[in-house]
């Protein structure tokens, strides 16, 4: 089939996640192969994979260990049920995630993607202050901007207003409380920043501790948000927060998990150990979908019973713990330890900071947030006031398209650019890749600001 052909039939029978089609039907793109960081469409044009894929592809594409444990396991079997049964992969793959998440997550439940983790998490922590015979704690706490998934519960704690409000009929309510996006607070300052949060976060947890079930947090930076940083001793205070009034602490360590922030997990920045932890993307190593949330013992005993008393989790997906997915999951957590992943990514975090300096001297670059291989670069028409530029401008949207046609991909998170390459970059092909984003960042927006001084004149 031609390119042509191809192009065209997915303009007619294709509906994207997250994308309006009319920008799809101006702007087509079909990718047809990878190999390490490199995408290449079905026109033979090769492109940087700037954001791992949607912030997943851990060692590349057409990783060979990944691709051999897959076809390794379909020698077996593809798949058969997890519910009440196991099968040697998910069993086996729970064992290690005990081994590498934070002390006290002994218990592991499976599912497909990262909002389905959620909305377990969700669950679990509803239903176990009901399985003790507390009935009033149905509430949660969540961060403003926050983001975790998109699924009816995962939207009910999320608040990023552009994705969350129109279905906000739909949802339960949710408790927001700010974030400390300390390039935006009036003091720019972190410690400020992040005292002031802490008290609103306790003012809140004081007056609805009766009837909060848990607090949802993205474990050190958001990410649908806008790439925003948490200062130091942000999460660590959540944690003493929630402890101090009762409160579960679920933590999202979707995106920022596997070695994504220069630790196996961001909450070991700061030696968080939450009560619910759901991790997803990296866990296979960006080849299938695998997530799971994880719980304490002590949650996990609330449900233990016999089956009259009605405590069993009643939660469960048709490929939950596929045998596929958790092979591949286990050779990518074996490729960690042979290839030092983490060590190389805390290196190469240093290089990159260095490198993302160039952004500094440019006109209309607010603010770089970088937290290991998750950057953040935000673009505002004004770099002295922050003023940003007008939404109807989509500046960074325009700014991805000129990446791609310099050859890198990514997709901005309104006028942030996201630059989260696969962990497995070398130095070399950061450094081209930051060059591209330069120079589409430099070209668009003084485009952009030029434009808008016409107009006012």
């Amino acid at each position: 089939m031609s390119n042509s052909e191809l192009i065209e039939k997915s303009k007619r029978h294709l509906w994207l996640p997250f994308t309006q089609m009319k920008d799809y039907d101006r702007n087509p793109l079909i990718i047809e192969s990878g190999q390490g960081v490199i995408l290449k469409d079905t026109e033979g044009k090769s492109y940087y994979d700037g954001f791992s894929s949607v912030w997943l592809n851990v060692h590349g594409h057409q990783k060979k260990e990944l691709n051999e444990a897959i076809c390794s396991q379909l020698d077996k079997i593809a798949h058969s049920t997890l519910l009440g049964m196991t099968n040697q992969p998910a069993t086996e793959l729970a064992e290690q995630l005990v081994h590498i998440t934070p002390d006290g997550l002994n218990r592991i439940f499976y599912s497909d993607s990262g909002a389905e983790a959620v909305e377990i998490a969700l669950k679990m922590a509803f239903q176990y202050w009901r399985n003790q015979g507390v009935t009033g704690k149905n509430k949660f706490v969540t961060m403003k901007d926050g983001y975790h998934g998109d699924t009816i519960g995962a939207v009910s704690v999320g608040a990023v207003d552009i994705f969350h409000h129109v279905y906000h009929p739909l949802t339960f309510d949710s408790i927001p409380v700010p974030f400390p996006y300390v390039y935006r607070h009036p003091s720019g300052d972190p410690e400020t920043c992040k005292n002031e949060c802490l008290l609103e976060l306790e003012r809140t947890l004081d007056q609805h501790q009766d009837e909060l079930a848990a607090v949802t947090v993205e474990s050190m930076m958001q990410g649908a948000g806008g790439m925003r940083l948490m200062p130091h001793g942000y999460l660590a205070g959540v944690e003493a927060l929630c402890k101090k009034y009762n409160v579960l602490l679920i933590l999202d360590e979707v995106a920022t998990g596997f070695g994504r922030t220069g630790k196996m997990f961001a909450c070991e920045h700061e030696d968080v150990t939450p009560d619910i932890m759901t991790i997803g993307k990296g866990i296979t190593g960006g080849y299938l979908p695998i997530a799971a949330t994880l719980s304490t013992e002590q949650i996990y005993e609330a449900f233990y019973d016999d089956y009259t008393n009605m405590k069993t989790l009643f939660h469960g997906h048709s490929y939950t713990g596929n045998q596929l997915g958790c092979a591949v999951a286990l050779a990518n957590l074996d490729l960690f330890k042979k290839e030092q992943v983490i060590t190389r990514v805390q290196e190469n975090s240093k290089y990159l900071y260095r490198e993302l300096e160039c952004f500094n001297k440019l006109e209309h670059v607010g603010d770089i947030r970088q937290l290991g291989f998750m950057v953040g670069i935000e673009l505002v028409k004004n770099k002295q006031t922050k003023e940003p530029f007008p939404f109807e401008k989509r500046v960074g949207y325009d700014v991805s398209l000129k990446m791609r046609q310099l050859g890198m991909l990514t997709r901005p998170v309104g006028d942030t650019i996201v630059f989260m390459p696969p962990l497995s970059s070398k130095r070399q092909e950061l450094r081209e890749m930051i060059k591209i984003m330069e120079a589409s960042i430099q070209q668009i927006t003084e485009e952009k600001y030029a434009q808008l001084e016409t107009i006012k004149k």
